[in-house]
């Protein structure tokens, strides 16, 4: 598998309290994903906005140790954004966020990337929203294009702008993935079946649904793949969500699909190997339960044979 990634978003702090105790962990949906990626053997490149103080150092040394490269102007002179993550009895996490989200358009990220990755706060939140909208609308052309709304609704402000913006992502897109309460959020009145059967009419060819203890549910133009969750103890769900996604990713790169010279063969996708890249993001997810704080899987934690006869 060798391919690189470039993905787009927040990096911060979670201040983790639990029924014990309290820590600082390193978070953030997109910085997430982008180490997931890497501990699953797909290169990738963050670019991001975090300061140079105290917590900044601790991302800093988080991606560096992590193997992932951070672009320059990713670190600048504003605070670190932190999320407050109180964790429940059933390991569930509700977050406060004190964020700050304004990266220069002038300094986005230029170049061919096999695969764009961009979501949750860092597509939402204006002004830097509306520059990695446009970054992303300009690497269509040459690479798989990857969302994951990761709403929080305490920061994205209003639902019907919102869903405006999540909507031109998606039609910008060609992988898709969000959670049943990111659905639940923006389309109070529509079931999650509806709204994934829309999402998939509007460009992307993977369209994809976690629901938590339940599994994931994702659709292609060849049909629907349900594939459940195994049963484990969880320690808490902080980012598990971001670990799927990079297993989703990690699993598309690992069929050759991603690019744009290979969007008509991702959208022809076949049924086993839809299934087989929704299983692995499923397995990736469940070990990062297990976990304290985001902590994606590495690649000799899953088993070597996911893709061996994939379609």
């Amino acid at each position: 598998m060798s391919a690189t990634a470039l993905v787009v978003g927040e990096a911060l702090v979670d201040i983790v309290t639990g029924p014990i105790d309290t820590a600082v962990l390193p978070g953030g949906s997109p910085m997430n994903v982008a180490i997931g990626l890497q501990r699953l053997g797909v290169r990738s490149v963050f670019h991001s906005q975090f300061g140079r103080d105290e917590y900044g150092r601790v991302l800093a040394s988080h991606l560096e140790s992590n193997g992932v490269e951070t672009t320059s102007s990713s670190v600048d002179d504003q605070p670190t954004s932190r999320a407050i993550a109180t964790i429940g009895a059933d390991g569930g996490a509700e977050y406060d966020f004190s964020v700050t989200w304004s990266p220069a358009p002038e300094a986005m990220p230029r170049g061919r990337f096999d695969v764009v990755h961009a979501g949750s706060i860092g597509a939402l939140l204006d002004p830097g929203a509306s520059a990695v909208e446009a970054l992303i609308g300009r690497m269509r052309s040459t690479s798989t294009i990857c969302f994951d709304p990761n709403i929080r609704p305490a920061v994205v402000g209003r639902r019907d702008h919102a869903v405006e913006r999540v909507e031109r992502f998606v039609a910008m897109s060609d992988v898709v993935k969000a959670s049943d309460e990111d659905i639940a959020w923006l389309y109070p009145n529509e079931s999650q079946s509806s709204v994934m059967g829309r999402w998939s009419t509007m460009g992307p060819a993977l369209v994809v649904v976690t629901k938590g203890a339940a599994g994931a549910v994702s659709v292609t133009q060849a049909g629907i793949v349900y594939v459940p969750a195994p049963s484990v103890v969880v320690t808490d769900t902080i980012g598990a969500g971001d670990s799927f996604m990079a297993g989703v990713i990690a699993g598309v790169t690992e069929l050759g699909l991603t690019g744009s010279a290979q969007r008509t063969h991702l959208t022809e996708i076949g049924p086993r190997a839809h299934e087989q890249v929704i299983q692995f993001a499923v397995a990736c997810a469940a070990i990062s339960t297990q976990r304290e704080g985001a902590n994606p899987p590495l690649r000799n934690e899953l088993s070597a044979e996911w893709f061996s006869s994939a379609e």
